[in-house]
């Protein structure tokens, strides 16, 4: 054994016998973190986005492994991963993908159109009213049905996807990281067809009752 191998040997950080990883434990918490998915906040979990930044390359080279990319917004301090894109090769999807009904997918486009038209914004908060009113142009059938359709995907913007952070009885903050949640381009293509329904719909009508 050469005493350069010797010396990086020493220095991994073993955190039981036979352990062959090369991140410290504070790295390997944030690399899982990303991983699990949906994000990283920096502002909720600060110990984990400081090993983030200070083993951003050695990270990104695990990530690699996997075919995934970092993607690190500073100024927000959030990180997720996406499958790597590139036209080199037939990249495997190594991310599990998460269905969006119709109603998921209008509340996320209106949470993200109010985040954006907050720009400068430390927290950016909603009430849960002022949504419900929003999406109330897609209404189909009888509104205890739509209501409770409404609450669970609420529900699901909380807990399964996490771009909404309780902030109080009845209202939430939007979590910046609703961006990226959806491709830019798709944005535009649904922002279109929902206009669309919208327009076309009238509470009470049997139309757009799924995407």
């Amino acid at each position: 054994m050469t005493e350069e191998h010797a010396a990086s040997t020493d220095a991994r950080p073993n955190l039981w016998p036979g352990d062959l990883g090369s991140l410290h434990e504070q790295s390997r918490r944030a690399l899982l973190e990303i991983v699990k998915g949906p994000y990283l906040s920096g502002r909720r979990r600060p110990q984990l986005w400081a090993a983030l930044l200070a083993d951003e390359a050695a990270i990104r080279s695990q990530l690699h492994n996997l075919f995934l990319e970092l993607v690190i917004d500073p100024v927000d301090e959030f990180a997720f991963v996406r499958k790597v894109r590139t036209t080199e090769l037939d990249v495997p999807s190594p991310l599990r993908t998460e269905s969006l009904n119709f109603l998921d997918t209008a509340m996320l486009l209106v949470l993200r159109q109010l985040l954006l038209a907050a720009p400068g914004e430390q927290r950016v908060i909603v009430g849960q009213t002022e949504i419900y009113e929003r999406l109330d142009v897609y209404r189909t059938g009888d509104r205890s049905t739509f209501t409770r359709n409404l609450n669970g995907s609420w529900t699901r913007m909380l807990n399964k996807f996490r771009v909404l952070h309780s902030a109080g009885e009845g209202r939430a903050e939007i979590s910046p990281v609703v961006k990226f949640v959806l491709d830019h381009d798709l944005v535009l293509a649904l922002a279109d067809e929902y206009r669309r329904i919208a327009e076309k719909s009238e509470p009470g009508t049997e139309e757009a009752d799924g995407a």
